[in-house]
C-alpha cells in the first residue's frame, strides 16, 4: 500500500464528514451570506479552529464559488490549498546524525495519547535505518509504561534502562544518557509522565531530566516531541497550550486520526501554535505511524 493510501484510509472518517457536511452546504445552493455563515460554523464544527474557519469563510467569499458549476470541488479545492499553504512549511523529519551520539528525544504528553506506543513506533522507524536505540523508562508511576517499552525493546533490538516503579525519573534519565554516551548509541528516547493535573510537579521533574542530561550533554535534549491524541478534539488544543508552559516543545506528533471524524483539529492546532508537526498515527498496527506530509494529508481529508 502506497504511503498517500494509508493517509486516505487512516482520514477517511474525516474525510467522510466533510464531504457530507460541504454537499449538504453548497449543492443547489446559492453562494450567499447566509451559506457562507453556515459553512464557517461547520468548519468550526469539525473542529478546524475558529481562525481558519474565518479565513477560509473569507476565500470563499472571495473567490465567488460559482453554483452553476460544480460548487463541491471548487470549495473542496480552496480547502485543499489552504491547507497545503498553512502546514507544507510545518513539515519536519528528525534526522539522526552521525555527529551526534545519542541524538536524545524527550517524548511530552498527558497519559493515554499512546505516548509510550508511540516511542516504539519511531524506535522501530529509526531501527530501519540501521540506528541503534534506547528507550529510557522515565514514566516511573506507571508499571504498564514501563511493562510497554520493554515489549517495544524486544520487538526492534532495543536497549531498556528502566527502575522500580515510583523511582526518580531523571535518575532514569541520567542512566539512560551516561550508558548511551558509552555505548556509542544513535538515538536515546526517553519517556515522561503525563500527569497534568500536578502541572508544578511535572514542570519540576521535567527541569530536573532537562538538568541532569545536560550533565552529559549541554545540548540535550536535541527534540522534545508532545504528543496529542486526535480523539480529544478541543482538549488537544488545551494539552498544547499547558505543556508550552512546562517545557519547550520542538515538534509534533498526532496520534488516533483514524479513529476521529474531526482530524481537521491538526489544522487548528497548526493554525494556532506554527508548531512542526513530526508524524501522525494512522492506525494501531505496528507500521501505522507516518511521517507527516502536507499534501498527502491536504488530499486525503478533502
Amino acid at each position: 500500500m502506497g504511503i498517500f493510501e494509508k493517509f486516505k484510509i487512516g482520514l477517511s472518517k474525516s474525510s467522510k464528514n466533510l464531504s457530507e457536511g460541504f454537499k449538504n452546504l453548497v449543492i443547489n445552493k446559492k453562494i450567499d451570506p447566509k451559506t457562507l455563515d453556515n459553512l464557517e460554523d461547520f468548519l468550526i464544527e469539525s473542529d478546524v479552529g475558529v481562525v481558519a474557519a474565518k479565513e477560509l469563510k473569507q476565500i470563499f467569499t472571495d473567490t465567488k464559488i460559482d453554483p452553476k458549476k460544480d460548487s463541491i470541488n471548487q470549495v473542496n479545492l480552496i480547502v485543499e490549498n489552504y491547507i497545503k499553504k498553512l502546514m507544507l512549511p510545518l513539515e519536519k523529519k528528525i534526522v539522526i546524525e552521525d555527529s551526534i551520539k545519542p541524538a536524545v528525544i524527550l517524548i511530552a504528553g498527558v497519559n493515554g495519547v499512546g505516548k509510550t506506543t508511540t516511542i516504539g513506533k519511531l524506535g522501530k522507524i529509526f531501527s530501519k535505518d540501521n540506528k541503534q536505540i534506547v528507550f529510557a523508562a522515565a514514566d516511573t508511576f506507571r508499571a504498564a509504561a514501563i511493562e510497554q517499552l520493554e515489549i517495544w525493546s524486544e520487538k526492534i533490538g532495543a536497549k531498556i534502562i528502566k527502575s522500580e516503579t515510583g523511582s526518580d525519573p531523571a535518575s532514569v534519565a541520567f542512566k539512560a544518557i551516561e550508558f548511551s554516551k558509552k555505548n556509542n548509541i544513535d538515538c536515546l528516547l526517553i519517556d515522561t509522565a503525563g500527569r497534568l493535573q500536578n502541572k508544578k510537579n511535572l514542570m519540576d521533574e521535567f527541569k530536573k531530566i532537562s538538568k541532569v542530561l545536560k550533565k552529559i550533554d549541554p545540548n540535550s535534549p536535541h527534540e522534545t516531541i508532545l504528543i496529542l491524541d486526535a480523539t480529544t478534539g478541543q482538549s488537544a488544543l488545551n494539552q498544547v497550550e499547558e505543556f508550552q508552559k512546562i517545557t519547550s516543545i520542538s515538534g509534533l506528533i498526532m496520534t488516533k486520526l483514524d479513529g476521529t471524524a474531526k482530524g481537521g483539529i491538526l489544522l487548528a492546532i497548526a493554525r494556532k501554535y506554527n508548531l512542526p508537526i513530526i508524524a501522525i498515527g494512522l492506525g494501531e498496527k505496528e507500521d501505522d505511524l507516518e511521517l507527516f506530509n502536507a499534501e498527502n494529508y491536504a488530499k486525503a481529508l478533502m
